[in-house]
C-alpha cells in the first residue's frame, strides 16, 4: 500500500476525530501515515476562507457533527471545546519539531486529548508542558527550540508545500498528488493507497 501523508493542523476541530483514531486505523488496515503538521490558519487567511467566524449556526452544526462522529468512534469529548486556539502556530511548531525527533504523534494525540476532553487549549499552558512531557521530551528545551527561527521556517515551508499540493483545510490525506479533505474521507484515501501500491 502506498504511504499516506496526513496533513493536519492542531487547531482544526475535525482533526480531533482523525488524530485520536489514526493509530487504530493504521493497525487495522495496514496503512502507513506520515504526520505532516502545517499552519491551516495561514492557508485559510490567504484564501479568505474562515469557515466558522461570525457564523453561529454553522458553528453549532460543527460541534453537533463532531459529537455524533465521536460517539461512533468511541471518543468522549467535552463539547464545545475552547475554540479558536490563540496558540495554534506554537502548537504546530512543537509538532514540527516532534516530526524531526520522532514524538510528533504522541504529542499531537495528547494535545488533542487535553484540549477536547479536559478543556485545556492546545498551544497554551498547561497543555504544552503536559503534552510534551507525555511524548517523552523536555518541555523547556522543546519550547525554546520550537519558538526559534529554524522551526518557524520549517513550519512555513511545510505550509507552502501543502498549498502547492492544493491543500486548503485540515485534516487532508494525500497519496502522491491525490488529496482527500476531511476526516470523513479517510477511508477513501486508504482505498486509493491500496490501488496505487
Amino acid at each position: 500500500m502506498a504511504p499516506i501523508d496526513f496533513w493536519y493542523s492542531i487547531g482544526s476541530t475535525y482533526s480531533y476525530l482523525t488524530v485520536m483514531r489514526l493509530a487504530d486505523v493504521a493497525k487495522r488496515t495496514g496503512a502507513t501515515f506520515n504526520w505532516r503538521p502545517f499552519n491551516v490558519r495561514h492557508v485559510m487567511t490567504l484564501q479568505n476562507n474562515i469557515p466558522f467566524k461570525d457564523k453561529p449556526v454553522k458553528t453549532a452544526y460543527m460541534w453537533r457533527d463532531i459529537a455524533r462522529r465521536a460517539e461512533r468512534f468511541g471518543l468522549t469529548p467535552r463539547l464545545p471545546a475552547p475554540y479558536p486556539l490563540p496558540g495554534l502556530v506554537l502548537a504546530n511548531q512543537v509538532a514540527t519539531l516532534g516530526v524531526e525527533e520522532g514524538w510528533c504523534e504522541a504529542y499531537t494525540r495528547e494535545a488533542y486529548r487535553l484540549w477536547f476532553e479536559m478543556d485545556e487549549p492546545a498551544g497554551q499552558e498547561p497543555n504544552l508542558t503536559l503534552a510534551i512531557t507525555h511524548a517523552g521530551a523536555d518541555p523547556a528545551r522543546v519550547l525554546s527550540e520550537a519558538r526559534g527561527p529554524r522551526i518557524e521556517d520549517k513550519l512555513q515551508r511545510e505550509t507552502e508545500t501543502a498549498m502547492r499540493l492544493g491543500i486548503f483545510g485540515s485534516p487532508t490525506f494525500a497519496v502522491g498528488d491525490e488529496i482527500f479533505w476531511g476526516d470523513d474521507r479517510l477511508d477513501d484515501a486508504i482505498e486509493w493507497a491500496r490501488r496505487t501500491a
